[in-house]
């Protein structure tokens, strides 16, 4: 390898490369938290459930009738119909005891399970879609938890504004890192810099391998870093499958190209700019640095 190939990918690259890696995996993961966020809530309010019982005295065209009914339902994400006699066994099974051997009959009522589209899960929405279930003759009653609901609303609005406060602030430190890192790469040729201009050497001359070196390091350490994401994710994936119901493919997609661009761009303007703090001083500011 030549000494120019060895010096542009010397220790003090390697070590630029290392440190600019593991700011941007950092970004990458608050971006990954602020992305899926709006996932994580609606993933969370469509598995609350809501139960409408229903009356014994319906047929199974009724029934079907009625299931149906609620599928077409702009407000309904899925339905389950729950019979008498499954409520009962499933009540055996959690609870270990038959309730018709002490009572002589099912005490149990039929029922549609009902998942509800995230944009009706809140209080005031819901309160208008079971008033609306009531009206209907052939069901008994209508039941879901208003405190569960609430308390959901109420933790995804401040987990929002927590997120965005720690991205703001993680963003604005990701870019002091790697503006750092950068300045003191520079900073270590600053005497290069200065002899350059010296002998004649144009501004744009002196900053081509510079810049090339900077767009190097944002690419490298992008790549590195959104390989590192990726195989945390697959892991996570293996780990937990439930996760892709969170963090999906479009998610992946938008965090590794986040990541991407913000690593070329940010190590690319800061030595574009730290660059120009030394091409504009004279020879004596050099030891004031």
């Amino acid at each position: 390898m030549s000494k120019k190939k060895s010096a542009f990918l010397g220790t003090q690259f390697i070590t630029a490369t290392i440190s600019t890696t593991l700011v941007l995996v950092l970004l990458g993961i608050i971006v990954l938290f602020v992305h899926t966020a709006h996932n994580l809530s609606t993933y969370v309010k469509e598995n609350i459930n809501v139960s409408v019982l229903i009356s014994d005295d319906l047929d199974m065209k009724q029934i079907a009738d009625m299931k149906n009914s609620f599928e077409k339902s702009e407000y309904t994400k899925s339905v389950d119909y729950i019979s008498k006699e499954q409520a009962l066994q499933e009540e055996i099974k959690a609870q270990g005891i038959d309730p018709t051997e002490f009572l002589g009959m099912n005490p149990y009522t039929a029922s549609f399970e009902i998942k509800i589209n995230a944009d009706y899960a809140n209080p005031d929405s819901l309160s208008m879609v079971v008033k609306q279930m009531k009206k209907d003759a052939r069901i008994v009653d209508v039941v879901y938890s208003k405190d569960l609901i609430k308390s959901v609303n109420d933790n995804i609005r401040k987990l929002s504004i927590i997120l965005l406060v720690i991205a703001s602030l993680f963003t604005y430190i990701s870019f002091a890192l790697i503006n750092n890192t950068v300045r003191l790469t520079i900073f270590s040729k600053r005497f290069l810099i200065n002899t350059m201009k010296l002998v004649g050497a144009s501004w744009g001359f002196i900053r081509k391998p510079f810049l090339l070196r900077g767009l190097a390091l944002g690419i490298v350490s992008a790549a590195i870093a959104d390989g590192l994401i990726i195989a945390g994710l697959y892991w996570l994936r293996n780990f937990e499958p439930a996760i892709v119901n969170i963090i999906d493919l479009n998610a992946v997609i938008i965090v590794t190209a986040s990541v991407f661009a913000f690593g070329i761009l940010i190590t690319f303007l800061c030595t574009f700019f730290s660059l120009n703090k030394y091409l504009k001083m004279s020879s004596n500011e050099l030891y004031y640095v």
